[in-house]
């Protein structure tokens, strides 16, 4: 067992002082290093609120100039479009087959152009969560019927047939028919767009509680190193065929995002040479608790099967 030292003994009084003052010195070492890691973490808060509020000015900064740019487009848009339905028309006299063609690739440019103009106006909405959700229930038979009557008039290459499956599953949903249809009508335009000869075919099956919408072509096909860019915004695949034929690259971001505020995703599965199944997975029942713009506060807004 230790002795303790007298405490009359000078040697070991100044021992223990010099120790307690060692000590003093390290724990105020101790404290000011501690105090300068506080004053370095509570920057570094500063910083990061700095840059996050910096970001989401950015944010708010680039969806008002994509809004205003896209309400700013529609009009000339417009104009063209109005234009050349008129000289098709032949209101101020005929056309030669060379005017006509001119004129058909003029007003084929508009389309796309006004296409980009709604995908821009619609991502800067999503972005601003000023976007409208409103759920009803529907009928997929009458979805498909509305598709189906929307594309019949673009068909227009005899070797690509565009086949819609019987839903297999619940007749009905709950969810926003027009998102869900803007959804499949970006799909259905893709697999159209890239499918030169074949088919493609759209089904509805349920799956649990949830609905599986598949879009399958027999085009040309996406290699698997594209497909986690593929739903990113401005995403073109290198191909001679994406060339010929052009695009915003946002139809199939604006779906993914769509796909999101409805509860549900997107899918993808392809191989290059081989057509594309694109899918799009939604609940029966959309959760309307999740989404303030399709709030019913009088609880009227959900009626029943």
């Amino acid at each position: 067992m230790t002795q303790e030292p007298p405490v009359d003994d000078p040697n070991a009084l100044r021992a223990a002082l010099s120790e307690l003052s060692q000590t003093r010195s390290q724990l105020e070492a101790l404290q000011m290093e501690l105090d300068e890691t506080n004053r370095g973490v509570l920057a570094l808060y500063a910083e990061l609120d700095t840059q996050a509020q910096q970001l989401r000015q950015a944010t708010e900064l680039k969806s008002r100039f994509l809004a205003y740019m896209s309400h700013e487009f529609r009009t000339p848009i417009a104009s063209i479009r109005s234009l050349t339905r008129l000289l098709l028309d032949r209101v101020d006299g005929p056309l030669t087959p060379e005017q006509e063609k001119q004129i058909q690739f003029i007003r084929s440019t508009s389309e796309e152009f006004t296409d980009m103009v709604n995908d821009l106006l619609d991502l800067a909405k999503v972005e601003a969560g000023r976007i409208d959700i409103s759920p009803a229930w529907f009928e997929l038979v009458d979805l498909f019927a509305a598709l189906r009557g929307m594309f019949k008039p673009v068909l227009v290459n005899p070797d690509v047939q565009l086949i819609f499956e019987e839903p297999v599953g619940t007749a009905q949903l709950f969810t926003d028919n027009g998102k869900l249809s803007q959804i499949l009508r970006n799909f259905i335009s893709n697999a159209l767009k890239f499918t030169l000869h074949g088919e493609v075919r759209v089904s509805a099956v349920q799956v649990g509680e949830t609905m599986v919408f598949s879009v399958s072509d027999t085009g040309i096909g996406i290699a698997p190193e594209f497909h986690g860019a593929i739903f990113q915004d401005f995403i073109q695949l290198d191909s001679p065929i994406q060339k010929r034929l052009r695009g915003t690259g946002l139809g199939l971001s604006l779906s993914k995002r769509l796909a999101e505020l409805l509860g549900g995703h997107v899918g993808l599965q392809s191989e290059a040479g081989k057509g594309s199944v694109f899918s799009v997975t939604v609940p029966l029942r959309v959760d309307t608790s999740t989404i303030a713009a399709a709030a019913d506060p009088a609880g009227a807004g959900e009626p029943g099967p």
